[in-house]
């Protein structure tokens, strides 16, 4: 970092917190600032929600994923557009119709309090964590990657969002999301090219692209079916759409964005526009992460990519032994690189037998190489126990920081910072909403004035705000941040969802059926998660979760009204 990469990365944050300040300044009640006064375009609505999902986490972690595991977890988003039709179809014209702040206003319209406030609290529990996490990620990457303090980090962030956020409300979170999505999409745009132009100069795109796929990096379909494997065909197509029904269709975080729509069919074509896109974007992303891999095939990659704290190490009694396995990791990787050499040379000449025998050698020699790095791992953790040894996370921004220019690196670093502050405005938003229209004004004080539920708005920001900083503060990775941003929603999601199909489609069910169904799908899906979190992918979570809140509720409905029939017979 240098001078340069400073002025590009606040100038970039500093235009955002002042541009969405000023455009929104003064909102002058609860329906503007919860709603922002209906005035959003569908492209604007179809923009919002995608940043609203791009969180820090997407940039830093997902290259990282395709780097290790390949594309296949594009496969993750191929519920999505029919979840936008369904969406569109049916939920978006009932909350327009009823006039609603939050989606769950309506569960209280069509069941009663206790599940109008159940769903809610979920909402907030889940909400409430992803808000940390995505605090979490730039947080604690960056902090150590530039050597900041992790407090410093939390709180710079936190404050630039709680400015504009508290200033105008949903407004300004969709009006800063339009620059933050320009700069996000053309910092990483710009890293794809960055990362292909590193290449040896006699390396073509396609032989890039062959040997990525020579060697499983474009396994972009998988068919085969397994409940543990958490990205293949079937629970993209099947488990994921329940996710993204309840995260597009009862979370208030994306209902929210569309509900500010000039009409019912700008914000159905908001989503169908974000339907459309997202996969795309999600493969350039995924994309960017496979040529980053073939840069690492010909340049050798560290062999821990978190460098602050493999210097930790090296001023402890274990640098000899770090020494020791570096030097052997090297050796390896020029014998790997002889292999890649070789594959690529049977690319050329359309060889196969030179091409399967290189890659047996390729193979043996990474295997190697992993075995190697999961020892540097363990002697990490002698050093310095309690240190996160996981370095997925750390792979892309090491290769941002260690060969891109100056001046690009400052603005990945401000579309990294950009993509946090972006998600958590959201969130933010979407947390005080919630607070405010479903459990303050509906249960604490019904009858204050329009410009008191306004200041509780903006105090509700700030709390959950602080909320999330703290928690962005204290905790720890857990695993790659992009698969634990969708386990902490799946263990919620699944729920909330089923509680809004018996709403919409199972219409003699009424309020203490479904919240009796509620309360035991949650646990199911609990029990699930710290008792077969081996044997059951989260994403079927979802599905788990859903149906049994369907089934209980129905069961519950049958008994009641059995007893019901025998009481009015006797």
């Amino acid at each position: 970092m240098n001078l340069l990469d400073w002025i590009i990365l606040f100038g970039t944050l500093l235009s955002i917190v002042l541009y969405g300040t000023w455009k929104t300044r003064g909102a002058k009640n609860m329906e503007s600032y919860l709603k922002g006064d209906n005035t959003m375009k569908w492209w604007m609505i179809g923009v919002s929600i995608m940043a609203t999902q791009a969180s820090a986490v997407t940039f830093l972690s997902t290259p990282g994923q395709a780097m290790e595991d390949g594309m296949r977890f594009l496969q993750f988003y191929f519920g999505l557009p029919l979840a936008m039709v369904i969406i569109s179809v049916t939920m978006v014209p009932i909350y327009y119709r009823l006039k609603v702040y939050t989606a769950y206003e309506y569960l209280e319209t069509r069941f009663d309090l206790k599940t109008r406030t159940f769903a809610a609290a979920l909402f907030l529990l889940l909400r409430g964590l992803s808000a940390g996490i995505t605090l979490l990620a730039p947080s604690i990457v960056l902090s150590s990657i530039l050597g900041w303090n992790i407090i410093a980090t939390t709180t710079m962030i936190g404050m630039f969002v709680i400015i504009y956020t508290v200033s105008g409300g949903t407004r300004a979170v969709s009006l800063t999301q339009r620059t933050q999505m320009a700069i996000i999409m053309g910092g990483m745009f710009l890293a794809g090219v960055m990362a292909y132009r590193l290449l040896p100069g006699n390396v073509s795109f396609g032989e890039t692209v062959q040997l990525a796929g020579e060697l499983g990096k474009l396994n972009i379909i998988t068919t085969n079916f397994s409940m543990s494997d958490r990205f293949n065909i079937w629970s993209g197509l099947i488990a994921s759409t329940f996710l993204f029904l309840s995260y597009f269709g009862t979370d208030q975080s994306q209902v929210a964005r569309y509900l500010g729509g000039k009409s019912l069919t700008e914000s159905r074509m908001g989503l169908i526009f974000n339907g459309l896109l997202k996969i795309p974007m999600q493969f350039i992303i995924l994309f960017i992460g496979v040529l980053v891999f073939v840069f690492y095939l010909f340049n050798q990659p560290p062999v821990f990519h978190n460098q602050t704290l493999k210097n930790k190490v090296a001023q402890t009694e274990y640098a000899r032994a770090l020494n020791e396995l570096e030097t052997s990791y090297t050796s390896v990787y020029q014998q790997k690189q002889e292999s890649v050499n070789n594959l690529l040379q049977g690319i050329r000449q359309e060889n196969e037998a030179s091409i399967d025998a290189s890659k047996k050698e390729y193979y043996l020699w990474k295997k190697q190489e992993d075995s190697i790095r999961t020892e540097v791992k363990k002697t990490i953790s002698s050093a310095v126990p309690g240190a996160k040894i996981q370095d997925r996370d750390y792979m892309f921004l090491n290769f941002v920081l260690s060969y891109l220019p100056h001046g690009i690196i400052g603005l990945l670093l401000a579309v990294m910072f950009s993509a946090a502050m972006s998600s958590m405005a959201s969130e933010l938003n979407a947390l005080a909403s919630t607070t405010t229209v479903d459990i303050y004004k509906r249960s604490f004080n019904p009858e204050a004035s329009p410009l008191h539920y306004l200041r509780a708005s903006r105090f509700f920001t700030i709390m959950w705000a602080l909320i999330a900083m703290a928690f962005a503060m204290l905790a720890n990775m857990a695993e790659n941040l992009i698969q634990f941003v969708n386990i902490v929603g799946s263990l919620f999601y699944g729920t909330i969802l089923g509680i809004f199909l018996v709403a919409f489609y199972m219409k003699p069910i009424r309020g203490t059926s479904v919240f009796i169904a509620a309360v035991i799908g949650e646990l199911a899906v609990l029990a699930c998660y710290f008792f077969y979190y081996d044997e059951i992918a989260f994403l079927y979570y979802n599905i788990i979760g859903c149906v049994l809140v369907v089934m209980v509720a129905w069961i519950a409905h049958l008994f009641d009204k059995g007893k019901e029939i025998k009481k009015a017979t006797t």
